[in-house]
């Protein structure tokens, strides 16, 4: 208990320092973001497989017999830049007995967001959406880090059919705002690009196929953070490491969860609304 206590205060110490994001920092990590959206252009054009998983059979018959695979999608991350540390994994999951359109349908239900995947989403709501392209916000909190600290945050997010069976989804922050004490009566916002820095930046390419009678989820997330002191880097990186695995697989999971709570809510109507019309002709 003691030793858990100390890490968590030296993470807390870790963060807690104002911070501000620099304009080289936000150069590295839009750079970085291109070869993101590159990569995913060549699974989608090259003839490579489209979905991660599928590179190694083992992914592929874990994530279909129900487990949820997480890892890092480079060998060394987080990923030092100036100033800063991107952070960038991948996981997949499937999700039996549904259509794609039904899992879209899910994750496009931003004024859901705040009940699908609580308690680290306590606030969302759409902004606009206009075909392919929507707009939406979200307050982040994530109690793992030890702060009372929440993320106000804009989102822009596209969405691509590939083909009646894929479609990949791009999301990425176009507005970060960090609350300070949240829900304390000393609450205030910083101005933006400033603050703990536990996030600046997020980016997201999620890839849906439709196959083996379900659905396959793949979510590759690259955050971008303040960089951690030399000092305390090999106590904290593990942390961090462990806190992204754990929260991109709590992701996914809510997914799953949210799409079969739809369907089941979907399905009851339906069911009465079928006894009803049978007892109205009686």
């Amino acid at each position: 208990m003691k030793l858990r206590y100390g890490v968590s205060t030296l993470l807390l110490l870790t963060v807690a320092n104002g911070a501000e994001l620099k304009q080289e920092t936000v150069k590295a990590w839009d750079a970085y973001t291109k070869t993101i959206d590159a990569h995913n252009q060549e699974r989608v054009a090259s003839g490579r497989p489209f979905l991660w998983i599928d590179e190694l059979g083992d992914r592929k018959d874990r994530v279909r017999a129900g487990e949820v695979v997480v890892a890092p999608m480079t060998p060394q991350t987080p990923k030092r830049v100036s100033s800063g540390l991107i952070h960038h994994w991948i996981g997949a999951t499937f999700i039996p007995n549904i259509r794609i359109e039904d899992v879209l349908s899910v994750v496009r239900d931003y004024d859901r967001y705040k009940e699908y995947y609580r308690p680290s989403v306590i606030d969302s709501k759409l902004l606009a959406q206009s075909g392919s392209k929507d707009k939406f916000s979200m307050v982040l909190m994530n109690k793992a880090l030890f702060l009372k600290t929440a993320l106000d945050s804009d989102y822009a997010s596209s969405f691509v059919q590939v083909d009646e069976r894929r479609w990949y989804s791009v999301a990425y922050t176009t507005r970060v705002q960090e609350i300070e004490d949240y829900d304390q009566p000393a609450q205030r916002r910083l101005p933006d690009n400033e603050g703990s820095g536990y996030i600046w930046r997020l980016h997201s390419i999620t890839r849906f196929e439709e196959r083996d009678g379900g659905v396959y989820v793949e979510i590759e997330a690259a955050a971008l953070s303040r960089d951690i002191p030399m000092s305390v880097r090999w106590l904290v990186d593990p942390i961090v490491r462990r806190v992204s695995k754990s929260s991109l697989a709590t992701s996914l999971r809510q997914t799953e969860d949210a799409v079969a709570g739809k369907m089941a809510a979907t399905s009851f109507l339906s069911a009465r609304c079928g006894a009803y019309s049978i007892n109205a002709l009686r």
